[in-house]
């Protein structure tokens, strides 16, 4: 397979990695926590898309529909679970959250069992070839959505008065309480957000992949890491950076022989070490300026 074509693929595979990524930013450019459970919710979802499309619903009505129902998830997650823990060590939260994967990877293993189901795509299947590269208009779509949903998330963030006073939240709870925010509200929309996103990520996520409990396990781990290097204030930067990651691993699989694929999981976290050591808040993010 020539190097072009592991390009592509790696695309493809960082465009998986993108989805999630995007999910981990917003809850925590929104709210300052990072979700590992924001998989996991995203799978329930699915599963929920999954059984209305069984039912003889279009896929894409299921997966609007799905996205809808995770708001509420997400906005009681928040309000019920995440609020009890303000203030605490933020390792606190991230066992709460850990806590939680485990709790969702049950009920819905308890609901739907553990057995894979395939899950339909939103784009027609077919291939595209060009020269002796091969694309599927999955590739081309899911690159789409996800660039769609970067421009969408910055344009909120930037430019409109509910993406900066989220923003406020995150880095200030306190002072923009103070400064007359509905910080509560805010938070608690913070969360729904990512749930939507989340939910769109495990349905773009689930036809490459089948449809199973813990399929955004390891999908977590690259996420993480693009989110991370990216930088965890920066839309951008996670799709930049997942995009890297996917490139880098699927030529390091096929022209690196100690890494292969047994090793590929090894390509992000030597990414990670490299470039935190130079920039710690990752390539895109924004340098904390601590005033004393």
């Amino acid at each position: 397979m020539g190097a072009l074509q592991q390009v592509v693929d790696g695309l493809s595979a960082g465009s998986i990695y993108a989805a999630l990524a995007l999910a981990l930013v917003l809850v925590h450019r929104a709210t300052g926590v990072v979700n590992f459970a924001q998989g996991e919710m995203g799978v329930l979802m699915a599963y929920v898309a999954w059984s209305l499309t069984s039912a003889g619903v279009p896929v894409l009505v299921a997966v609007l529909a799905a996205m809808a129902l995770s708001f509420p998830l997400g906005v009681a997650t928040e309000r019920f679970l995440i609020r009890r823990f303000h203030g605490q060590d933020g390792l606190v939260i991230v066992v709460v959250t850990v806590g939680l994967l485990i709790l969702l990877n049950g009920i819905v293993g308890a609901i739907w069992g553990y057995v894979s189901k395939p899950f339909p795509s939103l784009f027609p299947n077919e291939v595209i070839r060009l020269g002796g590269v091969a694309v599927t208009v999955e590739q081309i779509g899911n690159l789409v959505v996800l660039l769609a949903v970067v421009a969408g998330l910055q344009i909120i963030f930037l430019r409109t008065r509910f993406g900066l006073s989220l923003r406020a939240v995150a880095d200030n709870r306190e002072s923009s309480a103070l400064s007359g925010l509905a910080v509560n509200r805010l938070l608690m929309a913070g969360w729904g957000m990512a749930a939507a996103l989340g939910t769109l990520a495990a349905c773009l996520i689930a036809p490459k992949i089948f449809l199973d409990p813990s399929m955004m396990n390891a999908v977590l781990v690259y996420s993480l890491a693009a989110a991370v290097l990216g930088g965890l204030d920066s839309p951008v930067g996670a799709v930049v950076a997942a995009l890297v990651i996917g490139v880098a691993e699927n030529i390091a699989g096929a022209y690196i022989d100690i890494i292969g694929t047994d090793l590929k999981i090894a390509v992000p976290l030597l990414l990670m070490v490299v470039v935190l050591l130079g920039r710690p808040q990752g390539i895109f993010g924004r340098r904390e300026v601590v005033r004393v």
